[in-house]
């Protein structure tokens, strides 16, 4: 089983981009959720994905990945996912000795920008840079898969 531990945050500020090392671009959809799971297809422009997670609230959780075929992966955006799609680049940005993930949404998620740091352990200790604002980890509206269901758009 794998377990993916993570802290979710907005930023202050755009500062972080003068660190990017690199970014990718991308798509996913999600095939069904309920309230012990979600089930989501992922694709960059060269690779694609299955993933499950435990609908776990929090910092951490059961996650499983799964390479699959890219044209596979695009079907099954355009015909089973849900709308709309989560359109995304993500950027990686070394601080000390981790790499934050900043996605800056497109589409219906577009003005949205969140950052997350992924741990090793639930006891692992972490410094935040100072681009770094309010922890949003426990806040239900930016999970990506809530995100497919109430896109940031609505929000005002």
């Amino acid at each position: 089983m794998a377990l993916e531990i993570e802290h979710k945050f907005l930023l202050k500020n755009d500062n972080w981009r003068q660190h990017i090392s690199h970014s990718v671009r991308y798509r996913q959809g999600y095939l069904c959720g309920n309230d012990k799971t979600s089930i989501r297809v992922r694709t960059s422009d060269t690779d694609a994905w299955l993933n499950i997670k435990s609908a776990t609230i929090g910092n951490h959780r059961q996650e499983f990945e799964y390479s699959i075929p890219l044209a596979d992966a695009e079907k099954m955006l355009e015909t089973l996912c849900h709308r709309p799609l989560i359109e995304k680049t993500r950027y990686f940005v070394n601080h000390d000795q981790h790499v934050w993930e900043i996605d800056e949404f497109t589409g219906d998620n577009a003005g949205l920008i969140v950052a997350e740091v992924e741990l090793q352990s639930l006891e692992e200790k972490f410094s935040l840079p100072d681009w770094i604002g309010e922890e949003v980890t426990h806040d239900l509206r930016y999970y990506n898969n809530n995100l497919c269901k109430n896109p940031y758009k609505n929000w005002k």
